[in-house]
């Protein structure tokens, strides 16, 4: 059975059989179907603004990474410097200790690494070593390598000081 009346701008619907739409309904309210479109586009909007602030967040970690990978990338291009450098000064020593003779009281050297020139002074001076018992010590020099040069617009140095003993 079914049955309907008008009543102050209201219509009421009424009946024996189970129906999905309202028992009252308002010309000025809006459906339920229209409610429920109303909260997919609020939804969806908030979905989008969700997206954006996650874009956002995203592209800020982005950058903080790219900073640090750049962070890391100085450092080893300094470090690959400084062995070089390292390696100049290794290979010097090696040089003065197997030449036969005194080494030069002072010398310099510009070597190219690679990463920029070098420069490397060499300086050597009889080590006025003594004996416990007061005796000295003959033969024996001291030599001062310094590397200098240009790392990230800075000057650096490194020195390395070294005995060499000549019997004679």
């Amino acid at each position: 059975m079914l049955g309907e009346s008008w009543s102050n701008g209201v219509m009421e619907k009424w009946s024996d059989a189970v129906i999905n739409t309202p028992l009252l309904q308002h010309p000025n309210v809006p459906s339920v179907t229209a409610r429920k479109n109303e909260k997919k586009k609020r939804s969806a909007a908030f979905a989008l603004y969700e997206v954006i602030i996650g874009v956002a967040i995203f592209a800020v970690g982005v950058l903080a990474l790219g900073r640090a990978v750049e962070n890391c990338l100085n450092a080893s291009t300094l470090n690959a410097e400084e062995e070089r450098v390292r390696q100049i000064l290794s290979n010097r020593m090696a040089e003065i200790q197997a030449t036969p003779g005194f080494p030069d009281a002072a010398k310099e050297f510009k070597v190219d690494t690679g990463y920029g020139l070098v420069k490397l002074i060499q300086k050597s001076t009889p080590a006025d070593l003594t004996e416990p018992d007061g005796g000295k010590l003959g033969g024996i020099n001291l030599v001062v390598l310094t590397a200098q040069w240009a790392g990230g617009g800075v000057s650096q140095s490194r020195h390395i000081a070294f005995y060499v003993y000549r019997p004679g």
